[in-house]
C-alpha cells in the first residue's frame, strides 16, 4: 500500500485490515470491524476481546446496516470517479510512516508499557499480548498533554535561568559601584591620615626650627661674651709684654697698676648645659608617640554593618555605623545574604565563642529591633524577629517594649533608654540588654549558641537612625614587673 489516507477513507476503514468495511459489525464497546476480520482475529486468540480496547465481548457482534450503506455508497462513488479519471478507486492509501514495518498493518494502537505505536497483529503477539494498550488517537492526546506539561516546565526553568542571568548582570554592575565606593572612601580615609601626618610632621618641624633658632641665638650671645673677654685679655697680655720689654727703673714706674690689671680675677669659661638640640625628644619612639596622638582622631566601632545584608529600603552611612529606613527601594542584587522584604541588616562579623559587646544609640527612633540573629534565619520572607525564628532581640514598637520570646514578653522600663548595650556571652549561652545610663538590665536571654550569630538591626523609622556607638581606645606601653 502507498499514498496517504483521506479523511473519509479513515472513517470507513476497518482497524484490522485497513480496507473499506466488508460486512461491518459493531461490538458492545462501540468499536466496529469487518465481520470476517473479527472472526479471524478471534480464531488466533483465546478470548473474545475487542482488538482495540481489549474489553471482553460476551454477546455476538451486531451487524451495522448504517455503516454498511455508507461503505457501499463510498465504493460506488469511488468507482464513478475512477471511470471519469478523477479518483483512485476504492483502494485505501496509507502513509508508510503509519504502517507497521513487521506486519504491514496500520498502527492503530499504542502500547503503554513500551510507549510505542503497534498494529492489531502486534497486539496479539507474544511481545505485547499482556500489555495495556489504548487507541492511537487517545495516546496522542495524552502524549501531547505530557509534552505541554514538559514544555511548561522547561519554560519555567528557562525563565528562572533568565532571571538569574539578569541578577548576575545586575550584580556585575553593583560590584563596579561597590568598588568605586570603596576606592573613594579609602582615599578619603587615607587622606585624613595623610593630613594628620602632614600636620604632625609640620608641627614637629616647626618646633625643631624654633628650638634651633632659640639655641643658636643663645650660642651667639655666648660667643659675643667670650669674644669680649678674649679682647680684654689680649689687651692685658699686650700691655704686660710691653712692660716686660722695659729696662731698669722704667719697669718699676707702672708696675703697681700693671700687676693690678694683670691680676684682675677672670673666671674660666664653662659651657652651659642644655644648649644643644634635644634630638632624642624628636626621634625617640617617634612612630609610637605619633600613633599615641593619632588615636584621639581615630574612631573604632565594635560592629560594622554589612551592606550586602541590608534590605533595599535601608540607607547606611558611608562609615557603615548607622542605618535608617526610607521610602525608596534601591536597585540592589537580590543575593542570598540580603534581607528582602524585611528592613533589617546584620553586622559583618559573626560569633560562635567568647564575650562580645556593643552599644546602639536608638535616640527617638519609634520602631526598632536590636539583638543577634542566627546565620540560618530566613531572609527572603517577612517573619517576626522572635526566638523561634532564630532571633534573640528586644523590640520598641507602638511605644511599647518587648523581648522577642515566643510569645512576646512585654517589658516595663523606668524610662525610655537612649542607648541599648548588648552583651553576648557565647560560651554561657546568654544575651543581655542594658541601659548604659544606669546599667539597669532590660532583659536577658538564656539560649545555647549552637551556630554562628550576628549583630542584628531592624529599623522602621526614617527620621532617626540606629547608630553603633564607637568605643574609647587607648594606647599604652606595657612595662616589666
Amino acid at each position: 500500500m502507498a499514498g496517504r489516507l483521506s479523511l473519509p477513507e479513515v472513517d470507513l476503514s476497518c482497524p484490522i485490515c485497513c480496507d473499506i468495511f466488508r460486512e461491518p459489525v459493531v461490538l458492545k464497546c462501540s468499536h466496529s470491524f469487518c465481520s470476517p476480520c473479527l472472526q479471524q482475529y478471534w480464531s488466533h486468540g483465546r478470548s473474545r476481546d475487542c482488538p482495540m480496547c481489549r474489553n471482553q465481548s460476551v454477546d455476538d457482534p451486531v451487524p451495522s446496516l448504517t455503516l454498511k450503506n455508507l461503505c457501499e455508497a463510498y465504493v460506488q462513488e469511488s468507482e464513478g470517479l475512477e471511470e471519469t479519471g478523477g479518483g483512485g478507486g476504492g483502494e485505501l492509501y496509507c502513509d508508510p510512516g503509519e504502517m507497521c514495518v513487521l506486519h504491514g498493518e496500520k498502527l492503530k494502537l499504542f502500547c503503554l508499557p513500551d510507549q510505542e505505536p503497534i498494529c492489531v497483529v502486534c497486539h496479539t503477539s507474544r511481545k505485547h499480548k499482556q500489555h495495556d494498550c489504548c487507541p492511537v488517537s487517545e495516546a496522542v492526546v495524552d502524549v501531547k498533554d505530557k509534552m505541554k506539561s514538559a514544555l511548561d516546565s522547561l519554560q519555567e526553568k528557562k525563565d528562572a535561568f533568565d532571571k538569574m542571568k539578569k541578577n548576575y548582570e545586575d550584580a556585575v554592575e553593583h560590584i563596579q559601584v561597590q568598588a568605586q565606593f570603596v576606592q573613594r572612601r579609602t582615599h578619603e580615609e587615607f587622606e585624613k591620615l595623610h593630613m594628620f601626618l602632614r600636620v604632625e610632621e609640620e608641627a614637629r618641624m616647626e618646633a625643631l626650627r624654633r628650638e634651633e633658632e632659640q639655641k643658636s641665638r643663645v650660642m651667639m650671645q655666648k660667643i659675643e661674651e667670650i669674644t669680649g673677654e678674649i679682647t680684654s685679655l689680649s689687651e692685658s697680655i699686650k700691655h704686660l709684654e710691653e712692660e716686660l720689654a722695659l729696662e731698669g727703673v722704667f719697669v718699676l714706674q707702672n708696675c703697681k697698676r700693671t700687676l693690678a690689671r694683670a691680676n684682675c680675677p677672670v673666671e674660666n669659661p664653662i659651657m652651659a648645659p642644655g644648649l644643644l638640640i634635644d634630638v632624642a625628644k624628636y626621634l625617640g619612639s617617634l612612630k609610637f608617640h605619633v600613633w599615641e596622638k593619632m588615636h584621639n582622631t581615630v574612631k573604632y566601632t565594635p560592629v560594622t554593618l554589612d551592606p550586602n545584608t541590608a534590605a533595599p529600603w535601608l540607607i547606611l552611612s558611608d562609615d557603615l555605623t548607622s542605618v535608617c529606613d526610607s521610602d525608596v527601594k534601591q536597585k540592589l542584587p537580590d543575593n542570598p545574604e540580603r534581607f528582602n522584604p524585611d528592613t533589617a541588616v546584620l553586622g559583618r562579623e559573626g560569633f560562635t565563642s567568647g564575650k562580645h559587646s556593643w552599644e546602639v544609640s536608638v535616640g527617638d527612633n519609634q520602631a526598632w529591633v536590636v539583638g543577634v540573629a542566627k546565620e540560618s534565619v530566613v531572609r527572603k520572607e517577612k517573619v517576626s524577629s522572635v526566638l523561634k525564628n532564630g532571633y534573640l532581640c528586644v523590640y520598641f514598637y507602638h511605644k511599647m517594649y518587648f523581648a522577642g520570646t515566643s510569645p512576646l514578653t512585654r517589658l516595663t522600663l523606668k524610662r525610655n533608654p537612649q542607648k541599648v548595650r548588648v552583651l553576648l556571652d557565647c560560651d554561657k549561652g546568654k544575651v543581655s540588654f542594658y541601659d548604659p545610663q544606669d546599667n539597669s538590665n532590660i532583659y536577658t536571654f538564656k539560649h545555647a549558641i549552637t551556630e554562628k550569630v550576628f549583630p542584628y538591626f531592624w529599623v522602621g523609622c526614617q527620621q532617626c537612625p540606629l547608630i553603633v556607638e564607637p568605643l574609647e581606645v587607648s594606647v599604652k606601653a606595657l612595662g616589666y614587673c
